[in-house]
Formats: C-alpha cells, structure tokens, sequence
C-alpha cells in the first residue's frame, strides 16, 4: 500500500507519556557531572486503526522530563485527528512553536512524536523503520560507551575489562582530568587493557578552552586516538574549527546539534570531521534523514548518539553510517533489548522500531 494511503488511514489520536528513572549499571563520572540513574521518557502514539506508536527518549534531568511530557500533551492537542504524516505534521509543530523556540525541551517533545509517528507507520505496514526508509535493518558495528569516566587508573582498568567482556568493537572514554598527564595515565591505562589496535574514542564533554584543547590534542594523536569528541563548547565553530585545523586526531562533535541546520552550519565552517547527531535534539527520524542527506552531500561520515535501539535504524538508512554509541539503559524498559554478536549491535526486527515496553520492569522503577 503506498505510504500516503497508510497514513490517510491513521490519524492522531492521544499520547500517554511516562517518565521513570532508570539505574545505570555503570556509574559514570564525566568532566561535567557523576551519573548514576537517568530520566527516560516513554511515549504511547494512539493513532487509527488500533496502531500505537512508540518512542522513547533520554530527558538529562527530572525536571525537563516533566517539562518534555507536558509540551508533548499540548503539541498533540494540536494535531490531534490529522493523518499520522510525520513530515506534516513536523512543518506545523515548528511553526506553531517557532515563537517559544523549538530547542531544548520543545525540540525533545516534537521528536518524541515525530519518532512514534514513523514507528506506527512502520507497524501498520508491518515492516521495520529501517526498511521503510529504504533500507534494511542490519548490524551495526557499536562502541561501548556505558563506563569508563573519570576513575583512579586501577579503578579504569577493572572497568576496562568488564566493558571488553561485552564484545563491541570500540568504547569511548571520558576524559577532562586537570592535568593533560591524568588525560594521557587514563588512556594508557585503557590502551594496556584492550587488544592491541582496538579504537578508543575519547570525549571531553565540553571542558576544555579551544587553546587547551590544542595542546592536548597535540598530546592524544601520538596516542592513536580514534576521535576526540567535544574538547570544548559545543555551539563554538570558530574553535572548533580552529582544532579541526590544528589537531590530527579527527574531531566529532554533534549531540547538541539542534536540528538539521546545526548541523549544516557546523560543516560549513569546518567545525568537524565527523557529525554524531542525537535523535531527540535533530528532529526525530524526519530530521535525522534531513541531516544524513547534508553528511552525504558533504561526504562527512555520521554515528549516532544514545537511544541505539532508535538510530540503529537511522544509521541503517543513512548513506554515510560510522558507528553506532550503544549504551544499555533501555534494557530497564524493553521486552527485547539490542543484541550484540560480532562487535556488531543489532536492533530488534519486528515493524517499527520492533520494540515492546516491559511493563513489569517499568512498574520497578521510581515514576517522576
């Protein structure tokens, strides 16, 4: 059935959202804050037809998850009884939202949707997002990203060895200790764990000023450093690109990218040499594929940030895939988490998003 068809038969009907703190298995301590449980949201998309769309998101704090929850409420208020047609209905949302501003908590909830809109479409046509978008569902090679923050070098090393027992392919380290020589023990310490040749990604989480992150960089790429990500504020390109230009280690900056047009103007001024956007902050699936067609155009190559069991779908239909970031924080809410086989993360294959809450698991966590 052509798609306008399936989604003339579906239309808007109400959203059920729920927030629920989930404890991390891995404690992580980064240059910013030490996280030990985060916010998740979860969104039910009634729509016609009996078909309910799901989604769900990573909120950073209690506070914007009840702030994301209640823009979801009134945003589907406003489509409410309009075909379920996510590019439509995200036109509407941002110009209804445009004099708020559709960043932060506004972006989120609009993603939120137009998330749970592509998976009712893709139950309804009883195919895998992946496939809807063109392409088919297949393993990703994943970096572990759950652990591996700011720790003495006996506690990294442990954690070293129970990230490797996982089997991905790469993991990521945090990064930021005061001193440039804490910054070279820790990947040191993790180099002496892993194979020998294994990618280390490392991630700054905004710490340093764009001179300090010169000097540093100088530092990682005799380290063999496989990406350093956000050495410094993430909205500023003219440093950013002064790295990029100074520093041979390859520069991946992009979970803050709030929509499409970040990212393209990060490219443009040659702030990166990979992009990492974030689902929930580009605009959902609609604004993820706007976003792949800029890193394609622009032969820039892109992962993904968080939420695996979403982007890998996304990073399946995207020309220019890298790597996906998995973290196992949705196992606390979902039937059937990722799988991981060959250092590869492989999402679930059903229609949709191919996931189903477990609302036995979800009845165990703190409700916020």
């Amino acid at each position: 059935m052509p798609a306008s068809q399936q989604t003339s038969r579906l239309a808007v009907r109400s959203a059920r959202t729920r927030c629920v703190l989930v404890p991390l298995t891995i404690a992580l301590g980064t240059s910013a804050a030490v996280v030990r449980n985060v916010p998740l949201l979860l969104l039910d998309l009634a729509t016609g037809e009996g078909v309910v769309g799901k989604s769900y998101i990573f909120c950073y704090s209690p506070a914007n998850a009840r702030a994301i929850a209640g823009f979801i409420a009134d945003a589907v208020e406003l489509v409410r009884g309009q075909p379920a047609a996510p590019a439509d209905i995200a036109r509407k949302l941002g110009r209804r939202f445009a004099l708020i501003g559709v960043t932060g908590s506004v972006r989120a909830a609009l993603s939120a949707i137009d998330i749970a809109l592509w998976d009712a479409l893709g139950r309804l046509a009883g195919q895998p997002l992946a496939t809807l978008l063109g392409a088919n569902l297949r393993p990703l090679p994943a970096y572990d990203s759950r652990g591996l923050g700011l720790m003495a070098p006996e506690a990294l090393a442990a954690e070293t060895e129970l990230l490797r027992a996982k089997g991905l392919r790469a993991v990521k380290l945090r990064l930021g200790y005061p001193t440039l020589s804490e910054d070279l023990t820790a990947v040191r310490t993790v180099r002496q764990v892993l194979p020998e040749g294994m990618p280390v990604m490392v991630d700054y989480n905004q710490a340093l000023s764009p001179a300090e992150a010169v000097q540093r960089g100088h530092a990682l790429a005799g380290e063999k450093i496989y990406w350093l990500e956000e050495p410094i504020r993430h909205d500023d390109y003219p440093g950013n690109a002064l790295i990029a230009r100074s520093v041979k280690v390859p520069l991946q900056i992009g979970e803050n990218f709030n929509g499409p047009y970040a990212m393209l103007d990060a490219i443009a001024a040659g702030a990166c040499t990979y992009v990492m956007p974030d689902v929930a902050r580009i605009g959902g699936v609609t604004g993820w594929m706007q976003a792949a067609g800029i890193a394609a155009a622009k032969a820039i190559e892109m992962s993904s940030h968080l939420m695996p069991e979403i982007s890998a779908h996304l990073l399946a239909a995207s020309p220019t895939r890298h790597w996906l970031e998995y973290v196992d924080w949705a196992d606390a809410i979902l039937e059937e988490p990722m799988r991981i086989a060959d250092g590869c993360a492989i999402a679930p294959e059903g229609p949709g998003l191919g996931f189903s809450w477990d609302e036995a698991k979800i009845g165990k966590l703190d409700a916020l």
